[in-house]
């Protein structure tokens, strides 16, 4: 007889980060708790406010129903869930969790006994050129190279001019950047501002228009200098055909895959097998979880085999982080066994 309760809680950012979206000063996210009797599993429903594809009224109330069909099992759980990605993922999450000899290896492999690493991008948030710039110098001197600018908010020329200076001290070779504009060129403008762009010798640019528009983005990524990765424009795509269907409309240069915005790690293969028939490429991506979060999407990426940075270091983003055996260690995510999870009951105490 399994029982299951959740716990909401709010991680609070260091400081402010912006996207085009707006700034974020903190991030509600729900950790969904199994236990059989003897085990306990442990799993984080990501919602992500505003992006989210159930980020809707009832959310608490579906978690609830959840809670109570617990032992209808993990298949018919995820089928009741379709439209709560989120939930989908905390779910396998939880119940990969209560069935791991340790509750958070749920991918056991040498990244879980600290003999491997996983390659990441450094991210930078958007803010005034000033505060972007010192990011861009922090991460470089850090290790990375491989970086990510969040842009689309500030004026697009001091956005090139950032990016002039990094490639004035880094050639491609030393740096690879990458853009991700979340959507927030017009579609008129988004070619020319793409070819613009590329002058600057980038590795590609994440969501430049807004999702929905699928003709609009298979044009540009038919004519654009700059390979397109689409990530906005997989949420809410839960039907496998009206998956093949974008992809094969779009056709873009890579996809971006978040697992708590498609609906878990299963959901994740499914874009993965339809991307290999049309040879896109791909890479995974948080979405701002906790490390609980972030422990189980770093296992299963590192289970993939993508030799590509990964967009997974935005653990030590918040103040109140569950602490955790992830450790960003120059331009990698380490996990050192010998650390443990020693804040967490604490925190899922009902």
């Amino acid at each position: 007889m399994r029982e299951a309760y959740f716990k909401p809680y709010n991680l609070i950012f260091k400081q402010a980060s912006g996207t085009s979206r707006g700034v974020l000063r903190e991030k509600k996210t729900y950790f969904l708790i199994l236990e059989d009797g003897q085990n306990k599993g442990i799993g984080e429903c990501g919602l992500f406010k505003g992006l989210s594809f159930d980020d809707r009224p009832d959310y608490e109330n579906q978690l609830q129903w959840v809670c109570e069909h617990i032992d209808l099992g993990l298949d018919e759980l995820l089928k009741k869930t379709i439209d709560f990605p989120s939930i989908q993922f905390g779910l396998e999450m939880a119940f990969l969790s209560l069935e791991a000899d340790d509750g958070f290896d749920l991918f056991p492999s040498k990244f879980t006994q600290g003999q491997d690493k996983i390659p990441i991008n450094g991210l930078i948030w958007m803010g005034e050129k000033s505060f972007m710039k010192s990011q861009i110098e922090d991460k470089i001197k850090q290790g990375f190279h491989c970086v990510k600018l969040k842009i689309g908010a500030i004026d697009f020329e001091e956005e090139l001019n950032l990016l002039k200076y990094i490639r004035q001290e880094f050639s491609a070779k030393d740096i690879e950047l990458r853009v991700d504009a979340n959507g927030a060129f017009e579609p008129h403008q988004a070619l020319e501002k793409l070819k613009r762009l590329s002058e600057y010798e980038l590795h590609s640019i994440e969501q430049p228009i807004k999702q929905g528009h699928w003709e609009v983005m298979a044009k540009l990524c038919e004519k654009t200098p700059l390979d397109i990765a689409l990530d906005e424009e997989l949420i809410g795509i839960q039907d496998v055909t009206k998956r093949q269907n974008l992809l094969q409309t779009i056709q873009p240069q890579y996809i971006i895959l978040k697992p708590s915005l498609v609906g878990g790690f299963e959901h994740c293969k499914t874009w993965m097998k339809i991307a290999d028939q049309h040879q896109i490429g791909y890479w995974i991506t948080s979405a701002l979880e906790s490390n609980v979060g972030l422990n189980a999407i770093a296992q299963f990426t590192y289970s993939l085999s993508i030799k590509r940075p990964q967009g997974l270091g935005t653990g030590s983003l918040f103040t109140n982080n569950i602490k955790s055996p992830l450790e960003v260690k120059g331009e990698y995510l380490t996990y050192n066994p010998n650390k443990k999870w020693d804040n967490f009951n604490e925190i899922i105490t009902v």
